[in-house]
């Protein structure tokens, strides 16, 4: 698997303080815009989001994910690459 954390974004979507559905429906409209092969980098904090939605949406569509967690400043990193 790819480690795409150390790939470069082709966009960067910020959901911070936003709750479900509305983050998902950002992502997918981000993601519909996207090419083949690009990455986009979410910043999340609602947990939610992170460890349901994000992770159901990724896997119905096929796209590799990776999600970073960051204690310390309480959100999320989560990287999503459209194949």
């Amino acid at each position: 698997m790819t480690d795409l954390k150390s790939k470069i974004p082709s966009e960067t979507l910020d959901v911070l303080g936003k709750d479900c559905p509305y983050p998902i429906v950002l992502i997918k409209k981000e993601m519909e815009k996207l090419h083949s092969g690009a990455t986009l980098k979410i910043l999340c904090d609602s947990s939610a989001t992170v460890e349901e939605a994000i992770l159901r949406y990724c896997e119905k569509h096929g796209y590799q994910f990776e999600a970073v967690k960051f204690e310390d400043k309480g959100y999320w990193e989560f990287y999503i690459e459209k194949t």
